[in-house]
């Protein structure tokens, strides 16, 4: 990998979405990575508005959840700190990080910033729109429909399940990640709960045919597909503990997989990847069937860097350090700008 000059990077820090912890964890990871590939790196939190924490630990306290501000967010990117920044690295999941929003922000100001565009994270996080758009470029998805807040009959929804894919199925925000909010309903007796809790995280509720099988993953970055890697976590559902909690999931990488299945996967991945518009990096859910038939769930446009998060590790089986990752992510980025 050749050596970069050093940069003047902006770090997004946690945001107000569900996903705020994780997204601490991921930007603690990348700070720190950034900072021993000799960058200068500035830490914002768009939800702290213009009254930043002066110290960068400050940053990384856990248990502070903050309301979604839009006077907050603005201001942020108002911060003196962007305006010799060579790039924004952003470090946020979820609601107002990943759907195009702070995208949007840094496009007006004209500061180049890590992962896919405006439109691409916007259709990526929109999953009832990303599955329009992906069935229609050769992905095969889950069948499933959308209901919102105000059209919420539950005797209607169980009549369409019933007459579609029937139960289980599962019930999850059209716009969050981490599987917040997500449920699986074994019978309609479920629904009711699984509804109201999705609306707690969103006013648009995804309804999906429940796939049974095994739980991979594949990551992109650039132009190369990554080995795909399988989940197994200890509840069954690789649920929000699974997911950050160590030792509550095991990881296979390079899946153990067929020749044909991995081929499939990679072609899904590409396929999934391309028709939302992505760039830099991505990684794309799915699962298989036992007489493998592949199934995509969703693309997620900045994918978690956590110590347990896949990306890294699919990078790690490909002879990527996590490092060269940081580097590589930073590297695409300024050149799709």
């Amino acid at each position: 990998m050749d050596a970069m000059k050093s940069l003047q990077i902006v770090l997004l820090v946690g945001g107000a979405s569900p996903e705020r912890e994780v997204s601490k964890e991921s930007s603690k990871s990348i700070l720190e990575s950034l900072v021993k590939l000799g960058h200068t790196v500035h830490l914002v939190d768009p939800s702290y508005g213009l009254q930043q924490p002066v110290n960068a630990e400050d940053f990384f306290k856990p248990g502070e959840q903050f309301p979604v501000s839009h006077e907050n967010y603005v201001a942020a990117f108002t911060l003196d700190v962007f305006k010799n920044a060579d790039l924004v690295f952003i470090g946020l999941h979820g609601k107002w990080g990943e759907d195009g929003t702070v995208q949007s922000l840094l496009e007006l100001l004209g500061k180049p910033f890590t992962g896919s565009s405006v439109l691409a994270s916007s259709l990526a996080m929109d999953k009832s729109m990303a599955k329009i758009i992906m069935r229609n470029n050769g992905v095969k998805i889950p069948d499933g429909f959308l209901i919102h807040s105000e059209k919420v009959n539950l005797a209607e929804i169980s009549r369409t399940i019933n007459n579609t894919f029937g139960f289980p199925c599962v019930i999850k925000p059209n716009d969050q990640g981490s599987t917040c909010g997500l449920s699986i309903c074994k019978q309609e007796s479920e629904l009711d709960a699984a509804i109201t809790l999705c609306l707690e995280f969103t006013d648009a509720v995804l309804v999906e045919e429940f796939i049974p099988g095994r739980e991979l993953t594949v990551g992109i970055l650039d132009k190369m597909v990554l080995p795909p890697l399988e989940i197994r976590p200890k509840h069954g559902l690789y649920d929000y503990e699974c997911k950050y909690t160590d030792g509550m999931s095991d990881y296979l990488v390079p899946a153990p997989v067929t020749y044909d299945v991995d081929s499939q996967l990679r072609d899904q991945t590409i396929r999934a990847h391309v028709a939302l518009g992505c760039s830099v990096y991505s990684r794309t859910d799915f699962r298989l069937t036992t007489d493998d038939r592949i199934y995509c769930l969703e693309v997620n446009t900045l994918p978690g860097m956590t110590s347990h998060s896949l990306i890294p590790k699919m990078a790690k089986s490909a002879g990527i350090s996590f490092d060269e990752l940081v580097e590589q992510i930073v590297k695409l980025s300024l050149q799709h700008e």
